[in-house]
This record gives C-alpha cells, structure tokens and sequence, in this order.
C-alpha cells in the first residue's frame, strides 16, 4: 500500500511539474512586429551596400562613423549581424502568420487571403537567401539579394499598406 501511495505521489509531481512552453498567442501587432523584427532586419541586410561587416568595429573617434553606439552593440559584430539579420526575416514570416494576430487597425492579419500566404512564403525564402549570400561573405551577393528583399516586402505594402506615412497607416486588409 505504501508503494502504491508513493506510486501516486510521484505521477502527481511529475505532471504538476511539467514546464509550460511559450504560449502560442501573438503578442504584438504586425506592424509591431515589423518594426521590431522585419525593418532592423531588412535594414541591417541593406547596411552591407555601404559598410562592409568585415571592417574594423566603431570607431569613436571618427566623426563619420555612425554606427551604433549603444552600450551592447558591438557584442555580436561584423557577417554574424547580418547571418543573424536574414535568419530574422526568414523567421518573422511564420510569426506573420500565427492565427489571432492583429494589423495596426484592429483587424485580424489576412492570413487566409493566397496572395499574404504566398507573399509571406517568399519573405522566408527571401530570408534564407539573403542567410546564404551572407554566410559566403561576399558583400556582392548581399547585395544582388537586397533587391529580392526589397521586392518582397514591396509586394506586401502595396497591397495590405495604405502608404509609407509617418507613423504608417497600416491598413492589412485590402
């Protein structure tokens, strides 16, 4: 009987004890999302164009070195900011399309229309390329794939964002 009891005790505990994962409700908005997530990303990526991740770190006695400067920023430097860059914009087009999300505007994000579906598809394939590109260190082949980014984020905006207006008039449903 006393085994049976302790048996119990044990099954108990460990189902009590289980670790909850992460929940699977979003957060934030989209355009929170991308703010967050997809324009440092996209703009990181870009970065390349001009500055060369391979390069000396900032400098703070070079006027000219605009750089970040914040405290933590130069921890993680040079090609694994852009690796992480691109991993980042493959990765926000599934937390895109999480059910229950909503635009700026109230409205649940369309995840069901074919054309957002598709066009997150092509921002994590985008995504992927752009984390090939970066991972071969050529500052060209970043290059060549800015476009790709560029172009499937333009496919987006133009249908689901009234307009590039500061703050942005995110409208997500067409």
């Amino acid at each position: 009987m006393r085994f049976v009891g302790v048996l119990l005790l044990v099954l108990v505990s460990a189902t009590t004890i289980q670790a909850q994962g992460p929940s699977s409700e979003p957060v934030g908005t989209l355009a929170e999302l991308m703010r967050g997530i997809a324009f440092p990303a996209s703009n990181r990526i870009s970065d390349v164009q001009s500055v060369d991740p391979a390069s000396p770190e900032f400098d703070p006695e070079n006027p000219n070195d605009t750089r970040p400067q914040s405290r933590f920023s130069q921890i993680y430097t040079g090609w694994p900011t852009v690796d992480s860059a691109a991993i980042a914009l493959a990765e926000v087009a599934k937390l895109m399309m999480i059910p229950g999300r909503l635009c700026e505007n109230g409205e649940p994000v369309p995840v069901e229309q074919d054309n957002f579906t598709q066009w997150a598809r092509e921002l994590e394939e985008v995504g992927i390329k752009a984390l090939e590109a970066s991972r071969s260190r050529s500052i060209e082949a970043v290059i060549e794939v800015n476009n790709d980014i560029f172009g499937a984020c333009s496919n987006c905006h133009g249908v689901y964002r009234d307009s590039y207006t500061d703050p942005p008039k995110d409208r997500c449903v067409p």
